[in-house]
């Protein structure tokens, strides 16, 4: 199928974005860097406060509060006509497998693996419609390799990465592109919140977990800033990658190059 000619200069604008996690961290700087490329951004979060926060200071933010561990709730809390997905909300839980909570394995489950399948699924047939759709999962350096004590995570992001390729495959006749983006540890409190747990599963003092544990396996040594997170997002939505599609960006310092 012949892709539709690019609307250059103002390729992001007019569409809509639908941007998970967006009240803080990479989903926040995703949302402002789309809204800035004129997007209206459906900004979607558990923090009702944060969303308003956000809509508060950035035009083109639609709040939409919903909580993604409720599957049954998605299909009428978030619209289906969007034109861009970012899969990017997620939570962590750092513990050994035979005490990591099965409540707490099951959630991770449902809110980074079920509820970007059902917001996609829900979303394929308006992007199907349009003959345009960018889809991008916000996978991690996790979603390559694995590391002790995160079974759930890594679970979720291998599974995450296994998904986005399946939708790539099917959407490709239909001009939606399906791509992971893979970063290290990002400057986020996704991160600073597990690092008293990561000291204590490796049994080392909480100030040596960024330079010990986090950035262990980078060579660039330094977290990531959710800017750099949010470039790589647009530019996978943006006229230069209609033809990039089922593949992995690692943002990740050389983590995997090894």
């Amino acid at each position: 199928m012949t892709q539709p000619a690019f609307p250059s200069p103002d390729y992001h604008r007019g569409r809509k974005a639908l941007v998970t996690g967006a009240a803080s961290g990479i989903g926040l700087a995703c949302a402002e860097k789309f809204a800035a490329l004129g997007a209206q951004v459906i900004a979607v979060d558990v923090n009702a406060e944060g969303l308003t926060a956000l809509a508060d200071r950035v035009e083109g933010i639609v709040p939409t509060p919903c909580d993604l561990s409720n599957l049954d709730a998605l299909a009428e809390a978030l619209p289906h006509d969007v034109d861009i997905i970012v899969n990017n909300a997620g939570i962590q839980q750092v513990a050994p497998i035979e005490e990591f909570p099965l409540e707490k394995f099951e959630l991770i489950m449902t809110v980074m693996l079920h509820a970007p399948f059902y917001i996609v699924r829900q979303s394929l047939p308006h992007m199907y419609a349009r003959g345009w759709g960018r889809i991008v999962n916000l996978s991690s350096a996790h979603g390559l390799s694995a590391s002790p004590f995160k079974s759930a995570y890594v679970t979720a992001k291998h599974g995450l990465e296994g998904l986005s390729k399946v939708i790539a495959l099917e959407g490709a006749p239909h001009g939606v592109t399906s791509n992971t983006v893979n970063p290290a540890y990002v400057r986020t409190a996704l991160v600073e919140k597990q690092i008293a747990d990561q000291a204590k599963a490796h049994g080392i003092p909480e100030s040596e977990v960024i330079e010990k544990i986090m950035l262990e396996r980078v060579f660039v040594k330094r977290l990531i800033e959710p800017e750099e997170v949010a470039d790589l997002c647009a530019f996978l939505t943006g006229p230069s990658s209609a033809s990039m599609t089922g593949c992995s960006y690692p943002i990740e310092g050389g983590w995997t190059a090894y």
